[in-house]
């Protein structure tokens, strides 16, 4: 049980590095927290610093969650919790969750972090690749559409337990999207109430 306690630790401080923050530190001088939306994220890197770091950012983001659940468990749990797939079953999602927590909700910065949006498609596409694949299909179509990028995650987000059924997975993986798309939903109110009231900014 302390490998996994501290393997669960380490996903949410590897969740919790605050890229967005520390690309606006390092190429402007300025707290991201401060200008744009204030949001600590990839889309208010693109507004506020430029289009790659912002491209660059969400990479990174993206890459927190996928190494959380395919490196970790093979680097802290494997070597030894060798039956981690038959006795921790639920391992792989609270590793997950520790790494969202950490990117929503980041120690270094006080616990204000970003949406989530990213690392929850890195998460998603090292758990579950087919749902993270049609999550991505959908933000692609919104976007195009709507060239909203928060209706787009908010969207997809909406989409995550609906895929987890259609894709046949166990009930405790559909709770967990479930779950995912409750936090995503709510992390993108502000966003929502704009969409509403017509002063959402496209991208």
């Amino acid at each position: 049980m302390i490998y996994i306690a501290l393997s669960v630790v380490a996903a949410y401080l590897v969740g919790a590095v605050p890229t967005a923050y520390i690309f606006g530190r390092m190429l402007k001088g300025i707290d991201i927290r401060e200008h744009g939306s204030g949001n600590v994220g990839a889309t208010n890197v693109v507004r506020t610093v430029g289009l790659v770091p912002g491209i660059i950012v969400f990479i990174l983001d993206f890459l927190k969650g996928l190494v959380v659940v395919t490196v970790i468990p093979v680097v802290c749990l494997q070597r030894f919790v060798p039956d981690l797939a038959a006795s921790y079953g639920y391992t792989y999602i609270l590793l997950a969750v520790a790494a969202i927590s950490g990117h929503i909700w980041p120690v270094f910065l006080k616990f204000k972090g970003g949406k989530g949006v990213a690392i929850t498609a890195g998460v998603m596409a090292g758990l579950a690749p087919w749902i993270f694949l049609g999550c991505l299909g959908i933000w692609i179509v919104i976007f195009a559409i709507w060239r909203y990028v928060s209706l787009a995650s908010i969207t997809a987000a909406t989409a995550l337990p609906i895929l987890a059924v259609a894709t046949g997975k166990r009930i405790d993986f559909v709770i967990f999207c479930a779950v995912l798309c409750l936090v995503g939903v709510y992390a993108h109110r502000g966003n929502i109430k704009r969409l509403i009231g017509g002063t959402e900014r496209k991208c």
